[in-house]
This record gives structure tokens, C-alpha cells and sequence, in this order.
């Protein structure tokens, strides 16, 4: 969020920066109001306080000389009567501030472009070589259908629409392609792999941003004891590693990878992408997340792009890169690429990651800080992340790219160590020669 003071001093520019987005501005009409009404309050309760403390005083030497004191005391019963009602007036006023300012998003950085929509997204690199098939491709849920290794329709018995069942080869490679990408991070790219935990509650949700706007896009627990929310992105759990926590700048930056499944209601995507694993209220991502100061976000987040990029790279699989314009930028980032694999079957690039730079949005929020090496004084770190992929349309992608005429699906070299070196369990004698796991 930001910073109320800044909001109160630049209202101009934060009202500019939302029609920038192509966002109303009508929350912050009636801020400035507001806000003065909330610090004459405080002014008027403060002033009283004082007074209180005078007459205080003064009754203590009337009583202390035997003279009459309840005139003073029948005035400090109004004036404490007083305070109360200006606290409460006041703790109202700073509620409704504190909605508007959860509901403010976050300025553009001054390199993101502007736009409107998705139409206005700025390419900024291309990477591979397109395939080209001397028959017509076929989509992947046409293919893990065929294949009999992605199955719709008992997926949709057990949970419901969006929701998909891999088996045998497809379960394997989204596995596969889950410890690739972990093992990428981790041993080359020096990001700590981290498992958090995937029900999180209203504090963490609220600290990355997506609560209180998107509650409509999350998953709640109906258990009546507990505040718990099921994550959409392993974001939420791993930016709040540090919530409320002060860090040492010489521990900067912070860098954590996680896989999470992720759920997501997809409220609003009625009629988009209802075949296939593109649009599902459950699927695996790789997260990358960092922590660091601001004098160096900038560069981190090229080098988060990088990393992602690499994914693909080794993977053989085309892809471009586009930097969001301002009407398609998230309500947390300040800017954002978005890494669009290609898929053959769609003829079209699509999204598969999107790495961004929230600058110390998310960190007022969680209050996260860190120590200058210089100064006792704490700052606001700057926190990003990335997609490192979404798994399964990673997974989709390989499918639509690397599907061979006879409806079958080749494996990328760089994940061949990942079947041939398999844990095989071996044979017991407590039984018919079957097979126990360990």
C-alpha cells in the first residue's frame, strides 16, 4: 500500500497515477476531507488531554488545601466524556482512510508504458524458433486425451469443471518438470528452496495484495474456528517468510524458490479457456520470490526475468517477452514482464509467467524492513516475483511442441535424466511379487 502521508501530500499525482491505470478515482474524493476531519479530531482530543492533565492537577491542590474541587471534577466528567467521543469518531475516520488506502493501487514505474488493455502490451524480445509441422498440430488436451494421460471428464466426477486428472506419462513429466525447475534455481541461479505452507490466513493475504480486492478470486475455508485461505500463489506464503520482520542489509537480497499447488475461483474467466490445462482452479507453479533494497530492485528484477527465461531455454520451447502496459498491470506491481510461451495448436503466444517488481508496496503492508549497513534507521525493503514456470502449462506447452505425427509426445534432452533415473522400488517376498514404496 502506500504510504498515507505521501497519499496526503501528493493526492494530485496518486489520483493522475490511477487514471493512468484507467481506474476511477472516486474512493479519493472524499479523501482529503476525510483525512482533515481525522487530524482535527486528533488535534481537538489532544488539546483536551491537555487540559485534563491542568485541571488534574489543579483539583489535586484543592483538595490537597481543603477547598471545594467539584466544579473542576464536573468539568473533567464533559471533558473525558468528550474524548471518548472524539476517539470514536476519530477511530471511524481512520477506518474509512485505511479502506481507501487498501484500495489504492500501486504507482507505475516510469518505464511502464501506457495503455489500455493487453492489446497495448509492449514486445520486448523474442527467443526460439517456432516448429513447424508438416501436419496439423493437435492441442494438448486433444493429445493427453488420445494418450489417455489427462482425463477431463473424472476430474470433473471427483471436483468439478476446471479441474484435470494427469496419469502415468503426463504426472510423470509435471513432476519431472517441477524438480527441473527447482534443481535450475536452486544449484545455478543460488535461490533457498523453501515448502510453506498452502492455507495461509487473512494478514498474509492481505499483506501481498490480494485481499481485500480479490476476494472474489480466492478459495476460502468454510471451517468456522479458523481464518484460512487457500493460496493462488506460492507469493503469498513466501513474501510473508518476513512479515513483520526486520532484516540486516548484509543479508540482502533474500532469494527463495517454492513449489505450491495453487487455487484459483477464476471468477470473471466465464467462457475463456474452458478446455485444458490453461485456466484451472487448481494447478503447480514454481515461485520465485526476493527481498532487496531499493537502490538495487531495478536490476534484480531483470535478473528474476533472466532466470525464468532460462526455463524455457533449456527446454527448447519458443517464447517472447512483453512488459505490461499500465491498464494490464497487477494491482500490487509497479512494473512487469510477462513471458508468453508459444503454442502451436492456438497459433499464438501465451502467458506462462509473469515477473514483477512491487517496490516497497507489499512490504509497508507486511511491515517488512531492513537495517542499512550505515544508520540506525530501518527502510522498506523492495520484495519481487516471478513465475519459475507454471507447471502445467509448461506441461502443455511440451505437448503442443514437441507432439510427434503419430500422437505422440517426445521429451525435451534436458529432462531425460529426470525418467531414466527414477526411484524403482524393489520387489518384495510379503506378497505376489508386488512393488512397496519406502
Amino acid at each position: 500500500m502506500l504510504e498515507l502521508r505521501f497519499i496526503r501530500e501528493n493526492l494530485d499525482l496518486v489520483m493522475e497515477k490511477m487514471r493512468y491505470r484507467h481506474m476511477g478515482t472516486a474512493m479519493l474524493e472524499n479523501f482529503a476531507a476525510l483525512d482533515q476531519e481525522r487530524r482535527a479530531l486528533l488535534t481537538e482530543a489532544e488539546g483536551l488531554r491537555n487540559r485534563r492533565k491542568t485541571v488534574s492537577t489543579e483539583i489535586g491542590a484543592l483538595k490537597k488545601g481543603g477547598q471545594d474541587a467539584e466544579g473542576p471534577m464536573a468539568e473533567m466528567r464533559q471533558v473525558g466524556e468528550r474524548i471518548k467521543e472524539l476517539e470514536e469518531r476519530c477511530d471511524g475516520a481512520e477506518a474509512k482512510l485505511q479502506e481507501i488506502v487498501m484500495e489504492i493501487p500501486n504507482l507505475c514505474h516510469e518505464s511502464t508504458p501506457f495503455g489500455k488493455d493487453d492489446s497495448d502490451n509492449i514486445e520486448v524480445k523474442k527467443w526460439g524458433v517456432i516448429p513447424q509441422f508438416n501436419f496439423a498440430p493437435k492441442a494438448h488436451f486433444e493429445l493427453g486425451e488420445a494418450l489417455g494421460i489427462i482425463d477431463f471428464d473424472r476430474a470433473a466426477k471427483i471436483s468439478g469443471a476446471r479441474f484435470a486428472l494427469l496419469k502415468g506419462f503426463a504426472s510423470r513429466l509435471e513432476r519431472a518438470l517441477i524438480n527441473f525447475m527447482l534443481d535450475l534455481h536452486t544449484q545455478r541461479h543460488g535461490y533457498q528452496e523453501v515448502l510453506p505452507p498452502f492455507l495461509v490466513n487473512t494478514e498474509s493475504m492481505t499483506a501481498t495484495g490480494q485481499l481485500p480486492k480479490f476476494a472474489a478470486d480466492l478459495f476460502k475455508t468454510g471451517v468456522s474456528d479458523r481464518d484460512l485461505w487457500l493460496i493462488p500463489t506460492a507469493e503469498v506464503p513466501v513474501t510473508n517468510i518476513h512479515r513483520d520482520e526486520t532484516l540486516a542489509e548484509k543479508e540482502l537480497p533474500v532469494k527463495y524458490c517454492a513449489y505450491t499447488p495453487c487455487f484459483r475461483s477464476e471468477a470473471g474467466s466465464y467462457g475463456k479457456d474452458t478446455r485444458g490445462l490453461i485456466r484451472q482452479h487448481q494447478f503447480d507453479k514454481v515461485e520465485l520470490v526476493k527481498f532487496v533494497t531499493p537502490e538495487t530492485s531495478d536490476l534484480e528484477l531483470e535478473i528474476l526475468l533472466n532466470d525464468a527465461e532460462e526455463v524455457l531455454q533449456l527446454l527448447d520451447l519458443p517464447y517472447r517477452i512483453v512488459q505490461l502496459c499500465s491498464g494490464d498491470l497487477g494491482f500490487s506491481s509497479s512494473k512487469t514482464y510477462d513471458i508468453e510461451v508459444w503454442m502451436p495448436a492456438q497459433d499464438k503466444y501465451r502467458e506462462i509467467s509473469s515477473c514483477s517488481n512491487f517496490l516497497d508496496f507489499q512490504a509497508r503492508r507486511g511491515g517488512i524492513r531492513y537495517r542499512p549497513k550505515e544508520g540506525n534507521k530501518s527502510r522498506l525493503v523492495h520484495t519481487l516475483n516471478g513465475s519459475g514456470l507454471a507447471v502445467g502449462r509448461t506441461l502443455a506447452a511440451i505437448f503442443e511442441n514437441y507432439q510427434q505425427p503419430d500422437g505422440s509426445i517426445k521429451i525435451p534432452a534436458i529432462l531425460e535424466p529426470y525418467f531414466k533415473n527414477h526411484f524403482v522400488p524393489a520387489p518384495c517376498n510379503c506378497c505376489s511379487g508386488g512393488h512397496h514404496g519406502s
